[in-house]
């Protein structure tokens, strides 16, 4: 049976709101009639003319944050320090220093659509869930959460919309073994908007960027803003995320793909 493949990752793309607008990355786009000054240094004496058609190459311009597009966020993003709660804190991890065989596991969806935006998963919730679809969690698994965020893709709401994961939630799955996780939110946590009214409410520090925090307890990653979440089924397929190798980074760009294949199921 031929290998399916489920593509997770949304757009790099201008002009699109995935992100607040100062974050949001910027493309410049060059056809093969814009760029023949590029590549006439090469070769002194050419002329456009002599070129097939007149035509040279098609080459982009980016100007990106680690954290535009679908991306892994290393633990080193959350804080300085990671796994506090092993008894053994250390510095955290950056993207070039994560392992490799957490980026290539089975994975299991958590349906979180039906939570309202900014409302904070509890570990209740997820232990309830992963009641629903049978599920017992293993170690290494890539969890990803399905939120009603993953339909707003595209529109101006799209950052504070969906549901996000709290402390208890994301340490429930981190002291079961799981190491890297996903959203197809803009963030891991709740959107910034609920978390500011909370803490207006409370003075809480603590409200802020609770589920990101997990990480200096125990250290793992997340995949933000993933797309496509609502075509896979509870588990029974593998997920490939290895992030961009970029050195002493917080995070790195990468395409999120879902695998489904019976030959590599039946080896597991």
């Amino acid at each position: 049976m031929p290998r399916k493949f489920v593509d997770l990752s949304i757009y790099l793309e201008n002009d699109v709101l995935s992100d607040p607008p100062q974050f949001a990355p910027k493309i410049d786009y060059l056809a093969h009639d814009d760029s023949f000054e590029l590549l006439a240094p090469f070769f002194p004496g050419l002329k456009k003319e002599d070129m097939p058609d007149g035509e040279t190459w098609a080459v982009e311009v980016v100007k990106l944050s680690t954290h535009n597009g679908t991306h892994l966020d290393a633990p080193y993003h959350f804080h300085s320090t990671m796994d506090k709660a092993l008894g053994q804190k250390k510095k955290a991890v950056t993207i070039d220093e994560v392992p490799l065989e957490w980026c290539f596991q089975p994975g299991v969806k958590l349906d979180f659509r039906h939570f309202e935006d900014g409302y904070v998963v509890t570990a209740a919730d997820v232990e309830a869930e992963l009641t629903r679809i049978g599920h017992y969690l293993k170690p290494l698994e890539i969890v990803v959460v399905n939120t009603s965020a993953g339909s707003r893709y595209g529109n101006d709401d799209y950052v504070s919309a969906g549901a996000g994961m709290g402390y208890e939630a994301t340490m429930y799955l981190l002291e079961r073994g799981v190491r890297l996780t996903g959203t197809d939110a803009w963030s891991w946590d709740a959107p910034f908007k609920y978390t500011a009214q909370r803490y207006a409410q409370t003075r809480d520090a603590g409200l802020i960027w609770e589920g990101h925090k997990a990480g200096r307890d125990i250290g793992y990653c997340h995949i933000e803003k993933l797309h496509n979440l609502e075509a896979l089924p509870a588990d029974g397929f593998f997920i490939s995320c290895f992030p961009h190798k970029i050195r002493g980074a917080s995070a790195g760009w990468t395409r999120a793909v879902a695998i489904f294949d019976d030959a590599l199921m039946a080896t597991t």
